[in-house]
């Protein structure tokens, strides 16, 4: 078979306007639950776009770790690759897609860090092993097997069972200024329905598929 002859008809829902939340986080927040009532594997995993001070994109997989309405969390190394494309421009969108359920999140919005008292306490969370593997990740640079877990032994002697959180590593928020809720539907006839800051509120339009 051809990769292009690969094709899905989404029929399991749909999204009309009577049915949509008025705010977009509330919004979110149904559609997360019923991901999470429907086992879909991690519906936390989302994909974070960003681009660097040339303007060059990536994207990548991260776990979210928090929302509500000033945002949405995640927290990994300031010092990643990710981290200094926030640092340089800190526009950024994240995209969630839960295929059992024909449905993608996309959020734009601005990304700011999160206070250090909130990094420490989702540091004191993680457990022991993730604290020091975030001492011994110079996350997005080169090394080997080798030193990699040389230096998670130096760490693990250093600090033993309570490693203190690196101040390299922390959490950051992005303050939504756009949601897209997709919703499959047959004939790529798809439902698109879009929220826009205005204000405090948030105008709702339908987009062509």
């Amino acid at each position: 078979m051809s990769v292009s002859d690969l094709r899905q008809s989404y029929e399991k829902n749909v999204l009309l306007e009577s049915q949509a939340a008025a705010s977009p986080f509330q919004q979110f927040s149904r559609w997360f639950d019923e991901a999470l009532a429907a086992k879909v594997p991690e519906p936390n995993a989302m994909t974070l776009a960003t681009v660097d001070a040339s303007g060059q994109p990536t994207a990548r997989i991260v776990l979210i770790k928090g929302f509500d309405e000033y945002g949405f969390t995640f927290f990994t190394n300031y010092e990643s690759r990710k981290g200094q494309d926030l640092q340089a421009d800190p526009r950024a969108c994240l995209l969630f897609f839960w295929q059992p359920l024909e449905r993608q999140v996309r959020i734009e919005g601005v990304v700011e860090k999160v206070a250090p008292e909130e990094s420490d306490a989702y540091y004191l969370s993680r457990p022991v092993g993730s604290r020091i593997g975030a001492w011994a990740s110079r996350q997005s640079q080169p090394i080997t097997r080798e030193e990699l877990e040389a230096r998670e032994q130096e760490f693990r002697e250093r600090f033993g069972e309570q490693p203190p959180r690196p101040p390299h590593w922390g959490g950051y928020r992005l303050k939504p200024t756009t949601f897209e809720f997709w919703q499959g539907r047959p004939s790529r006839l798809h439902d698109r329905l879009r929220y826009v800051a205005d204000g405090t509120a948030w105008n709702i339009e339908r987009l062509s598929p």
